[in-house]
């Protein structure tokens, strides 16, 4: 309904800003990563917004990327996390941490976040298995050598296993030498 916000930043209270919109004014609720990232008070903002309606209110969510939105996106359609709770994870992990914490099924990673315990961390592993793929450029996934990630996949490697093999390599390495380099770790192994 409400895809996107282009105004003045009135205040910045965490984790709610007031943006002022040709003279209407929204309070938009943001993950901590998008608020550390907005301008300064009086300057103009941009922000891609989630609108969640439910019976007792209208909440706004808003965004520094599209990429961030898409993420919540993603968390809240699974059962048992609600909106705040999809805030919290996006507080506490970016969305490339996050990404990764799921490719590598660190479930330690995501019980730092505070409100997600053991079980929810462990659900939200589970649903998010290679949902968010698609929501990070490859350079994020692997630190700038998401060809040769996408390369060992194409191979038939787990995302895991690529991630782990690709982890080590320069984020310079040419995609021939990367990728044999990588298989040379992945035969080790």
């Amino acid at each position: 309904m409400i895809g996107r916000l282009t105004g003045r930043l009135l205040a910045k209270h965490p984790p709610q800003v007031l943006v002022d919109v040709n003279g209407l004014a929204y309070e938009v609720d943001v993950p901590m990563s998008t608020f550390y990232s907005l301008p300064a008070t009086g300057e103009d903002v941009t922000l891609h917004t989630h609108l969640v309606v439910r019976e007792d209110a209208h909440i706004l969510f808003g965004f520094g990327t599209q990429e961030e939105r898409a993420v919540f996106r993603q968390l809240i359609r699974i059962s048992g996390i609600g909106a705040r709770t999809a805030l919290s994870v996006l507080s506490g992990l970016s969305v490339a941490e996050l990404a990764q914490a799921v490719a590598m099924q660190e479930t330690a990673r995501l019980t730092r976040v505070p409100g997600i315990g053991k079980k929810t961390a462990e659900r939200l592993l589970l649903e998010l298995k290679g949902k968010l793929a698609d929501a990070l450029p490859a350079e994020a996934k692997a630190g700038g050598n998401g060809d040769v990630l996408n390369a060992l996949v194409g191979l038939g490697y787990s995302e895991k296993e690529a991630l782990a093999a690709v982890k080590g390599l320069p984020a310079g390495i040419g995609v021939a030498e990367g990728i044999r380099a990588a298989l040379k770790g992945l035969a080790k192994g």
